[in-house]
């Protein structure tokens, strides 16, 4: 008996124990339950809730709440995200019996926009400074995927290129000479990605790759930014590497056979380092058919590739390594002959009569009908990258930063530059080979609660070589440079292939150092008045080899009794030219704001500032002078001086509305402008300065989102642009040839006339409707919305013009879709009205009357899919 109570209890202390250990195992899994909400209490319905670093997730039901059933060990990550919300993560330190309230933030709160344009994280409305920031996925929606079409979007920017060299990017009319590029001037725009300065404009046509955000900053920010800038900055972030594996991948298809596909991919490498690869690539057909050589121009050709590191070896030291690399190879980008004037030289030089005399008709005029005839291959291959080494060490109340970074970029062109089927100048091709290495060191933080600052150290080197680059003339060219048919002259009637393959090679260095130091403070003196004084030092030296040689052409006998007058007139298209040159300058400029934000919905400042553009060189080519030799005087451009005033509001009226208000005004001395010289040995214009320039304006911008609903958005801009005092401005096309007193001028006073590139009016506006929704059993939210920009008339040549003006022209887009957090489709066209406009015009070398236009993009249309894993 008492063996088998023992057994029997042993059986029974054995269940009880097994009980224990079920319940205390099922107690050990523990469940955690929570509920998403948003700021205001509500519930967020299907939001996916995520354990970060494993594949534990769940979703939530239509009340928010969600259960996680075994729930790991604490400390971890919950990721939370769902449609209309910022992605966030919240830490779980404890697993407690009621639910875990988490609360989301929506995208739709713009007035809580983060920027960095201070070297800080800040909130956009609290920033005293005119800012215009656009997300990386709004820039794609909008179909943005390169600056240029950032300008229908922002209506300060203005930004115009007949190709990736030959661009203009300016802030409020200001920043880049108009019209062909000339190597020897420093953009006033500056062009940031992750912290690198960009020198290059070309980078501008590049595609974006996996950006999270665009800044768009107006005015000078030398105190900020390691590069001066005297018009204003774009400041462009990418998303960086993350320690959560994730994916994402994109592909669109549209009319012109564009295709456009894009993916990244995310992940750790190990406990504290994380990478991140993307790739974009574009591909359209052209929108511009050449007769002769029955092919398409003006069509897209990129790839682009980015790659991270992210190493995060202690709490307060973080290292990113980049590098990225873009290869564009399109169809060229030709310009269409626009148009035909009569010029002030004499009957024997006028365009119809020299096409006559040549024994041809005149040249179509019917610029969108996108039909070209020139008899020159059209090439705009680029190649552009670079490697950049971020570190940034947490010290105190701030962040110390270092930026290293070196930058390459190849361009290899042909042009026809003749715009024609005639053999004129059939070749121009500017090969060029840039390298740029960079170092900024600062440190931005707050140093109590009334003051904080950044200061900072930058150095940029930059070698920029001209390498071989070539300018020809054909068969036709001695009709366009003979003035008359007697004398000398009617030897070109005679020796009709002098000229025939007559050229320039040219080789050139540009070497330039710029350093500088600068520091802006932010002091609460009173409650709510802020004053920000900022000053900055700039020294900038540039080193000049030029050296052009002439080939080709016919032979010329020293026998032939016309020998020396034959050399005489090869000479006068072109001829050798050898210069070199040093040049250095040094600035003291800065700045002062005073803000005041009597409230969370207000924000008042006033800034006045001083800015500096370095001196300019000219590698373009140098005219001539009545001797023939090379006129020296112009191989050094002055630097540019600017004094600038400004006084902003910034306002939040209601509840999801933005209002801001801004008023300036910018004085420039010695004001850099491009020339460009009827002379063809002056292959791209060059450099001059007009004595004073003035630009004031006033902009307008506000939003208004209701919900999830609704989203509105509008921004107007009002320029004045004006040159104040430029007493030897280049004639313009049609006053070429004038005569005062008997005596020909090629200069004339062009005071009071507008500046190139610069509408009176510019107007951006856009509207998003969405309404929930589901499909394919994904729940998220259908969309339909609208964009649409204007720009009034502008100048189109450095000196106003009555031929060379671009009207002004609208454009509207649309897209309707579905977005979901796991992917969305959507379809999408661009200039829906399929509006005929140019974007840029020019006069043909050697001003005989011809003038030619940049095309904008004719309608598209196409569909988009993006899938998130």
């Amino acid at each position: 008996m008492k063996i088998k109570l023992y057994t029997s209890n042993y059986k029974t202390l054995l269940f009880v124990f097994s009980l224990l250990t079920i319940s205390s195992i099922s107690y050990a899994q523990k469940i955690l339950t929570g509920v998403v909400k948003r700021a205001d209490g509500t519930e967020v319905p299907h939001a996916t809730v995520k354990i970060r670093g494993t594949k534990i997730a769940a979703s939530a039901n239509e009340k928010g709440e969600f259960k996680i059933s075994p729930a790991p060990d604490v400390p971890f990550y919950l990721q939370i995200s769902a449609v209309g919300f910022k992605p966030q993560d919240f830490q779980v330190l404890q697993i407690n019996p009621e639910p875990l309230v988490l609360t989301l933030v929506e995208d739709a709160q713009l007035d809580q926009i983060v920027v960095t344009s201070r070297r800080r994280s800040e909130v956009l409305q609290e920033v005293p400074i005119p800012i215009t920031v656009i997300g990386g996925q709004a820039a794609e929606n909008a179909g943005a995927f390169n600056v240029n079409r950032l300008k229908e979007l922002v209506p300060s920017v203005q930004l115009y290129a007949s190709n990736a060299r030959n661009t203009t990017l300016n802030i409020r009319g200001l920043g880049s000479t108009f019209g062909l590029t000339n190597d020897g001037i420093d953009p006033g725009v500056g062009f940031y990605v992750d912290g690198v300065y960009h020198a290059r404009p070309a980078a501008t046509a590049t595609d974006f790759i996996d950006v999270d955000q665009i800044e768009v900053i107006r005015g000078p920010q030398g105190t900020l930014f390691g590069k001066n800038t005297t018009a204003g900055a774009f400041n462009i972030t990418t998303k960086r590497p993350s320690f959560v594996p994730s994916a994402k991948v994109e592909l669109s298809y549209g009319n012109y056979n564009f295709i456009q596909a894009k993916t990244s991919v995310t992940g750790p490498l190990a406990k504290n380092l994380a990478t991140k690869i993307s790739i974009s690539g574009t591909q359209r057909d052209g929108t511009i058919w050449n007769v002769l050589e029955e092919r398409k121009y003006s069509g897209q050709n990129n790839l682009g590739v980015q790659g991270q590191l992210l190493f995060k070896p202690k709490e307060k030291l973080e290292l990113l390594l980049s590098g990225d690399v873009s290869i564009q190879h399109p169809a060229g980008y030709p310009l269409v002959v626009a148009g035909i004037t009569t010029t002030e030289r004499s009957a024997y030089r006028q365009y119809a009569r020299i096409v006559s005399d040549l024994g041809y008709t005149l040249p179509k005029v019917d610029p969108f009908s996108r039909e070209i005839y020139t008899n020159t291959p059209w090439r705009h291959n680029q190649s552009i990258g670079g490697i950049s080494l971020n570190a940034d060490y947490k010290i105190g109340n701030g962040k110390l930063t270092s930026t290293t970074a070196w930058r390459f970029w190849n361009w290899d062109p042909t042009n026809d530059r003749d715009f024609t089927q005639f053999a004129a100048l059939t070749k121009s091709q500017g090969n060029s080979r840039h390298d740029q290495y960079s170092q900024e060191i600062r440190y931005a933080g707050d140093i109590n609660e009334k003051l904080s600052g950044v200061v900072g150290v930058f150095v940029l080197g930059q070698n920029l070589q001209g390498l071989g680059q070539t300018e020809e003339v054909g068969k036709d060219q001695w009709r366009f440079v003979q003035t008359s048919a007697s004398g000398e002259q009617a030897l070109y009637s005679t020796y009709r292939d002098l000229l025939t393959g007559y050229g320039i090679t040219t080789n050139s260095t540009i070497k330039s150092l710029s350093a500088a130091v600068f520091a802006q403070a932010d002091w609460e003196i009173l409650d709510k008045l802020h004053v920000l004084p900022g000053v900055r030092f700039t020294y900038d030296k540039k080193d000049v080899d030029y050296d052009r040689q002439t080939y080709g052409g016919g032979q010329i006998s020293d026998t032939d009794p016309n020998a020396a007058a034959l050399r005489r007139l090869k000479a006068a298209v072109y001829a050798n030219q050898q210069f070199t040159t040093s040049t250095n300058n040094n600035n003291l400029s800065g700045n002062l704001t005073v803000s005041y934000r009597p409230s969370d919905k207000l924000n008042t400042f006033v800034t006045y500032s001083t800015a500096y553009k370095p001196v300019g060189v000219n590698v373009g080519g140098l005219p001539t002078t009545s001797t023939g030799a090379a006129d020296l005087s112009v191989a050094v451009v002055k630097p540019e001086y600017v004094q600038h005033y400004e006084i902003g509001l910034k306002t939040k009226p209601t509840k999801g509305a933005i209002l801001n208000l801004t008023a300036f005004r910018s004085d420039i001395k010695d004001y850099q402008t491009n020339v460009q010289s009827p002379q063809l040995g002056v292959n791209r214009g060059y450099l001059a300065n007009a004595e004073k320039v003035r630009v004031q304006g006033l902009e307008l911008d506000g939003s208004y989102q209701l919900g999830k609903f609704l989203s509105v958005n509008a921004a107007v801009a009002y320029l004045d642009g004006k040159y104040v005092r430029f007493t030897n401005a280049p004639l313009p096309l049609e006053e070429t040839g004038f005569t005062q007193n008997g005596v020909q001028v090629a200069f004339k006073d062009a005071s009071g006339g507008r500046l190139p590139g610069i509408s009176k009016w510019n107007t951006s506006g856009g509207a998003e409707f969405s309404f929930a929704g589901s499909l394919a059993e994904k729940a998220g939210r259908y969309f339909l919305a609208s964009d649409v920009s204007y720009r009034s008339d502008y100048s189109s040549n450095p000196t106003p013009s009555r031929v060379l003006v671009v009207k002004g022209y609208t454009l509207v887009n649309a897209r309707l879709g579905f977005k979901s957090e796991k992917f969305s489709i959507f379809a999408w066209a661009r200039n829906i009205g399929d509006t005929h406009y140019f974007e840029q015009l020019q006069a043909a070398a050697g001003n005989a009357g011809l003038y030619a236009g940049v095309l904008g993009d004719p309608r598209t249309y196409g569909a988009t899919l993006r899938f998130n894993f």
